[in-house]
């Protein structure tokens, strides 16, 4: 069954951010995912508003989390920490 990796960020370095994200996809790639959705265009209906919302879908919930805990993940997370504030999660898809 398949995964959503569903991020909702709020860039606060551009230059970092970039870095995170050159690096990020690579691990996502590596790990099955394929974007979904990447920056576009939204709307929020409910909750808080963070203007960069990432859509990535999984082969496999295990292969989410893998990929997340992967070396080549952890290593574009330290510019990301620094670079924006992030809510992330994975969830099956059904």
């Amino acid at each position: 069954m398949g995964a959503l990796w569903i991020a909702h960020v709020t860039v606060t370095d551009e230059e970092a951010y970039g870095k995170y994200a050159a690096i990020a996809t690579e691990a996502i790639a590596a790990h099955g995912g394929s974007f979904l959705a990447r920056g576009g265009r939204y709307v929020v209906l409910e909750g808080k508003d963070r203007p960069r919302n990432v859509v990535a879908r999984f082969p496999t919930l295990e292969d989410a989390v893998a990929c997340y805990n992967s070396p080549r993940y952890q290593e574009a997370l330290r510019f990301a920490k620094a670079a924006s504030e992030r809510d992330l999660m994975v969830v099956e898809e059904v």
